[in-house]
């Protein structure tokens, strides 16, 4: 008995050591496909913060297409780690992603974009942080049609310029989400103009507003409205080159962070202000849950909707920004 009592102990110690050593030499992926964008760069600030605090590893690696995707995974099993999060460069690559990380045995969480299977179905087996994309598209439309009443616009001479990219579930949602929630303030369905948009970034809006703008030359008043804010940047850009002034022209983007340059003008032009969300809780808390499913198996939820949002103008943009620990830079 007196053996098998110490049997036991140097077991339960040896395991206590193991968990311990587990938590020292801990090593976790986040891999983004921007790394670039400021989003991204907050996200991994965050996520090192997260490491820091908890006591692990961060491997940081940008994906911008599936070949250097894959090939990441098979970077960070070299290296040791457990898991790893994601935002992918293409959501249809969600299948590959999963056997290649089961392949080593990794865990994965997905953070701002939903895989979706070789059929378009979304992969809801495997855990998902991102914004709560519709209630933020409502509240762009919110914010949109409070302005324009402010301005004391007449409605019959406004139109809404909607720059859409329906291909892309998040894009697809914001963008309806804000549609739905002017016409629910009692904006006229049929002075809502939506044209899609080849590219999310600036001189794809671009196009797409300048197509949309030749066939409507009645508007007097624009607003516009994307999924981020280059596309609405694009629009914006669109109004500038067709004549109109800033004062006839409201566009509320959506990230913030890619909206510092346009409010730091020194004249304010047709963006008014953008979305600020939470890339510092996306990179902080997409970390914590994937270390706590390493060591502890706390499995975490198959969704966690992020909806803190906060309009920032001109006004309070350096003070929001500064909230997060987002330099308000150009």
């Amino acid at each position: 008995m007196r053996k098998l009592t110490k049997a036991l102990a140097a077991i339960g110690l040896a395991a206590v050591m193991s968990q311990s050593a587990l938590a020292e030499n801990l090593k976790l992926g986040f891999l983004v496909k921007q790394p670039e964008e400021p989003w991204f760069q907050t996200e991994w600030r965050f996520a090192d913060k997260a490491g820091k605090d908890l006591g692990f590893e961060v491997i940081k690696i940008a994906v911008p297409d599936g070949e250097k995707t894959l090939n990441a995974i098979d970077s960070l099993a070299a290296n040791g780690a457990k898991g790893f999060v994601i935002c992918t460069p293409d959501p249809k690559l969600g299948a590959a992603i999963m056997a290649r990380a089961r392949s080593y045995d990794m865990k994965v969480i997905a953070v701002d974009d939903q895989f979706v299977s070789a059929g378009g179905k979304p992969m809801e087996s495997v855990p998902l942080v991102m914004m709560a994309a519709t209630k933020i598209g409502e509240r762009q439309g919110q914010e949109l049609y409070k302005e324009m009443q402010k301005r004391g616009w007449d409605v019959k001479q406004t139109g809404v310029m909607a720059i859409t990219a329906n291909e892309l579930d998040t894009a697809r949602r914001r963008t309806t989400g804000s549609m739905d929630a002017l016409k629910a303030a009692g904006f006229p369905a049929d002075q809502i103009y939506q044209v899609p948009t080849k590219s999310n970034d600036i001189p794809g809006a671009l196009d797409a507003g300048n197509s949309l703008l030749v066939q409507h030359p009645q508007v007097k008043h624009w607003l516009v409205i994307g999924m981020n804010d280059s596309t609405v940047l694009g629009g914006i850009r669109a109004t500038e080159g067709q004549g109109f002034k800033a004062a006839d022209v409201i566009g509320i983007g959506i990230n913030g962070v890619d909206a510092v340059s346009e409010l730091s003008k020194s004249k304010p032009t047709g963006f008014y202000g953008s979305l600020l969300p939470s890339p510092d809780v996306h990179g902080y808390k997409t970390s914590e849950m994937l270390y706590n499913w390493v060591t502890k198996d706390a499995e975490p939820p198959k969704f966690t909707e992020v909806s803190d949002v906060v309009l920032i103008t001109r006004d309070n943009f350096k003070e929001e920004l500064a909230k997060k620990g987002l330099a308000a830079t150009k």
